[in-house]
């Protein structure tokens, strides 16, 4: 698996999203073991939330790592409205009891809420000092978020960014590249399907021999500094995901995808789901 820097530590590109995982009793056992087959294909970095049916998700991904903790770079997100001096600590800890661990790798604020940044990053801070967090970062931050954050601290930004959703190309993605902050892209191969059915990333697909889905995720992977964090419950698409780091688009595969999916030619609002 290709990997980039992050904070000084090597994750790979293509990491698993748990973005309703938790919801169905049903799907418990097959949840798992889907994350811990992504482990082992080399997508070590997994990706989850309070939010995630409301700890739910992060009780999945607990009993997946359980053997296998030193091999996975763990993310998980903490609630505005728990993102105080106060809340941030109390939300962290009922998060490590929920994903069985004594750490997490990197900790981030979900959206901007009604607490200051700079008591976030205050309680931010004293977790990593204690050694419950490895780093911490943030999600759903425009440029101006981020410049009145200005933390050089700041290990990464989670946006939703995908063939459909390319806004922050504009200004968000340059300004974080200009820093050497990668961007974690959420929702990487779009929402309901809809994206995956367009005719010309099909037929660029059946060029290369892959999935419409593993095309939308070489297109993130076109330029450094991108982490797409796709999820998937089934074996093969867990294996296909894994698969896409290693497709190489030409250059006529990209220009075709920008005449159907154009590049942004001004500012346009964070795009959040």
């Amino acid at each position: 698996m290709k990997t980039l820097q992050m904070a000084d530590v090597s994750v790979p590109v293509i990491g698993q999203g748990t973005w309703r995982m938790g919801e169905e009793r049903s799907l418990h056992k097959k949840e798992v073991a889907a994350l811990r087959l992504g482990i082992e294909s080399g997508m070590t970095l997994i990706d989850t939330a309070e939010m995630y049916a409301e700890g739910g998700a992060e009780t999945v991904v607990g009993e997946a790592i359980t053997g296998l903790r030193d091999q996975v770079f763990l993310v998980s997100k903490v609630y505005p409205h728990n993102a105080s001096r106060r809340g941030i600590p109390q939300a962290c800890e009922r998060s490590l009891r929920r994903l069985d661990t004594d750490y997490i790798d990197l900790y981030l604020l979900h959206w901007r809420g009604q607490y200051p940044l700079a008591e976030t990053v205050e309680a931010f801070e004293r977790l990593r000092e204690e050694g419950k967090i490895g780093r911490w970062g943030v999600s759903n931050f425009d440029v101006a978020d981020l410049e009145e954050l200005a933390a050089p601290a700041c290990a990464t930004n989670q946006v939703l960014y995908n063939l459909q959703a390319r806004g922050i190309e504009f200004d968000l993605l340059p300004w974080c590249q200009q820093r050497q902050m990668p961007v974690m892209a959420y929702c990487p191969v779009g929402q309901g399907g809809h994206l995956l059915k367009d005719h010309t990333l099909g037929q660029i697909a059946q060029r290369h021999r892959a999935t419409p889905a593993q095309i939308a995720l070489a297109w993130l992977l076109r330029q450094g500094n991108v982490i797409a964090i796709p999820k998937a419950v089934q074996p093969e698409h867990v294996r296909l995901n894994a698969e896409a780091a290693n497709l190489k688009l030409e250059p006529q595969d990209l220009a075709a995808l920008d005449l159907i999916f154009p590049q942004p030619q001004g500012k346009q609002q964070l795009a959040m789901v």
